[in-house]
C-alpha cells in the first residue's frame, strides 16, 4: 500500500530540507506533522502545488502537511524513503536522534501540558465520542422509562459505553508510549496496572494507616510495596488521564537508557521487565500520591469557599463553573466528587457541584461558533459528534478533540461557564442526585419532595442559555478561521 505513495513521499522529503532537517515526524487523522530543525529550508511553493498535498501549515513549532484520510499510508512511505522510524530520525544503531525545533512561538508550561494531553488523547477521539453518545442515550432512555438500569440489554450496552472510559489508562498508555518513543505495550502494561481489579478492591478494605490525619490532606494506605505505603485515591485510577501520562513519561526516561546499555542477548526481555517494574512502582509510590495531594488541596479550597456566609455559594459556583473543564482535562475533577457525595449523605443535596452543568453547554457554544465560521469539512466531521456527545453530558471528546487544541475557544468556554455558574449560584441551585452534565442533568435539580422546579429554571438560564451564548459570542468575535487552519484537525 505504501508503494503507491513513494513518489509523493520522496517529493516531501526533498522539499522539507531532507532527512537531516527532520527532528521527528508523526501523523494524526489527516496530517503529517514534522518538527524541523530549520523551517526556512522548506520549499513551500513546491509542496503546496504537489498532487496529494491539500495544504500546508506552519504553527506552534510544527510544520504540517494536510494529506487526507490516507495519511497513514503516506506516513509509512515517508518513513521508508527517509530510513526513519516513527517519532524521530534514527542513528546507525536505531536510536532516536535528539534535536531542537525552530519556533518563534514561546509557550507557557500550561500551554505545553495542554497540547501534550490533547495530542495523546486525540487518536482516541472517535471511540471516545461514540462511547459518550452511548452513555448519554442510555441515560435518556432510562429517564424516559424506555429501559431499566437492571435490564440485560442496558448492562451490555453500558459495558460498551463505559468500558472505554473505565480502561482509559490502558488506551492512553499506548498513545502516550507512542508519543514518548517507547514500546507501546509497555505503556499499556502501565495502564493495566493502574486499573487492575485486585488493586482497586484493596482501596475499599480497612486502611493499614493514615498520613496527615485530621487535616484536609488526610490519605489512607491499604497495602505496601517493599514496605513502602501505597496511597490511592478512593476512586482509584480508572478513567484517569494524568497519572498514566506522567507514568509513561517517567518510564521513558528509564526505558531509553536501558535500551542503549543492555546487552543484546537479554535486551529483548530485560528492558521491558525493568521498565515495567520500575514504572509501576513509581506510578503507585510517587505519581499517585502526588495526584492525591493535589486532589486534597482542591477539596480544601472549595470546602472553605462554600462555607463563606451569604456569598460563598455564588463565588463557589463561579469558580467551579470556570475551572471544571480544566480539572477534567487533567483528571483532577474527581477531587470534588467526594464533596458532592458528602453533601448528599449529610444534608440530602449538593451545593458545590451543580455549576459543573454549565461547562459542557459553554463548550458546545464555543465549538458551534467555530463550526459555523469554518468551512473546513474535515473539521466539521470531527466537531459535530463531539457537540452531540457534550449535549448528552460527556465533555471529554469536545475538550480533547476540538476546544483544547485550539486553546482560545477552550478559554472562552471556561469564562462563559464561570458566568453561567454565577447565575446558578445566584439562583441557589442545589442538586438532589449526582449526574450534573448534559440535557439529562436537568433532572438533578428537581426537588423530589416538593417537585419545585426553580433549580431547573436557573440551570436552564445559567447553563443552557447564558453559558453557551457568551461562549459563542466570544468565539465568534475573537477567534478566526485562520487559527483553526493552523491546528491539527
Amino acid at each position: 500500500m505504501a508503494n503507491k505513495y513513494m513518489g509523493l513521499a520522496r517529493i516531501i522529503k526533498q522539499n522539507i530540507g531532507g532527512t537531516d532537517n527532520v527532528v521527528s515526524v508523526a501523523h494524526c487523522a489527516t496530517r503529517l506533522r514534522f518538527k524541523l530543525k530549520d523551517v526556512t529550508k522548506v520549499n513551500e511553493d513546491v509542496l503546496k502545488n504537489t498532487d496529494g498535498i491539500i495544504s500546508s501549515v506552519n504553527a506552534g513549532g510544527q510544520y504540517q502537511l494536510v494529506i487526507g484520510l490516507h495519511v497513514p499510508e503516506v506516513y509509512s512511505a515517508f518513513l521508508d524513503v527517509s530510513h526513519m522510524r516513527g517519532s524521530g530520525v534514527t542513528d546507525d544503531e536505531g536510536n532516536a536522534i535528539e534535536g531542537e525545533v525552530v519556533s518563534n512561538e514561546s509557550k507557557s508550561l500550561l500551554s505545553i501540558l495542554m497540547s501534550l494531553i490533547s495530542e495523546i488523547i486525540q487518536p482516541t477521539l472517535g471511540v471516545l465520542a461514540a462511547s459518550g453518545i452511548l452513555q448519554g442515550l442510555l441515560g435518556l432512555f432510562v429517564f424516559l422509562g424506555w429501559m431499566s438500569s437492571t435490564d440485560g440489554t442496558y448492562m451490555l450496552i453500558y459495558a460498551i459505553a463505559n468500558g472505554f472510559f473505565y480502561f482509559l489508562p490502558i488506551i492512553l498508555g499506548m498513545t502516550a508510549a507512542q508519543k514518548f518513543g517507547i514500546d507501546r505495550f509497555i505503556g499499556m502494561a502501565l495502564g493495566g496496572a493502574l486499573v487492575y481489579p485486585t488493586i482497586i478492591v484493596a482501596s475499599s478494605m480497612e486502611a493499614l494507616g493514615t498520613f496527615f490525619a485530621g487535616t484536609a490532606f488526610e490519605m489512607n494506605y491499604y497495602f505496601t510495596f517493599l514496605k513502602i505505603p501505597v496511597i490511592m485515591p478512593v476512586s482509584g485510577y480508572t478513567s484517569s488521564v494524568v497519572p498514566i501520562i506522567a507514568s509513561v513519561w517517567i518510564t521513558s526516561l528509564i526505558y531509553k537508557p536501558l535500551k542503549k546499555v543492555m546487552p543484546v542477548t537479554v535486551n529483548f526481555f530485560m528492558v521491558p521487565l525493568l521498565s515495567m517494574v520500575l514504572g509501576v512502582a513509581l506510578e503507585y509510590i510517587v505519581i499517585g500520591p502526588t495526584v492525591s495531594l493535589l486532589m486534597g488541596a482542591i477539596q480544601f479550597v472549595f470546602s472553605a469557599i462554600a462555607n463563606i456566609p451569604v456569598i460563598g455559594g455564588i463565588i463557589g459556583y463561579t469558580i467551579v463553573g470556570g475551572i471544571w473543564a480544566i480539572l477534567v482535562t487533567f483528571g483532577l475533577h474527581w477531587a470534588l466528587i467526594p464533596l458532592g457525595l458528602l453533601n448528599m449523605q449529610t444534608i440530602g443535596f449538593d451545593t458545590i457541584l451543580p455549576a459543573t452543568f454549565c461547562h459542557s453547554w459553554a463548550l458546545m457554544g464555543a465549538v458551534f461558533a467555530i463550526y459555523i465560521k469554518v468551512k473546513d469539512e474535515k473539521f466539521r466531521k470531527v466537531a459535530l459528534p463531539t457537540i452531540i456527545t457534550a449535549f448528552f453530558g460527556t465533555s471529554e471528546p469536545i475538550i480533547y478533540g476540538v476546544a483544547l487544541p485550539r486553546k482560545k475557544p477552550f478559554y472562552y468556554a471556561c469564562v462563559a461557564s464561570a458566568i453561567g455558574g454565577a447565575v446558578m449560584g445566584f439562583g441557589k441551585v442545589v442538586a438532589y442526585v449526582l449526574g450534573y452534565s448534559g440535557i439529562v442533568g436537568l433532572t438533578c435539580y428537581i426537588d423530589p419532595t416538593t417537585g419545585n422546579l426553580s433549580g431547573v429554571f436557573f440551570a436552564i438560564l445559567g447553563g443552557m442559555i447564558v453559558a453557551p451564548v457568551i461562549a459563542f459570542l466570544l468565539t465568534w468575535f475573537f477567534y478566526t478561521p485562520e487559527e483553526t487552519q493552523a491546528i491539527n484537525n
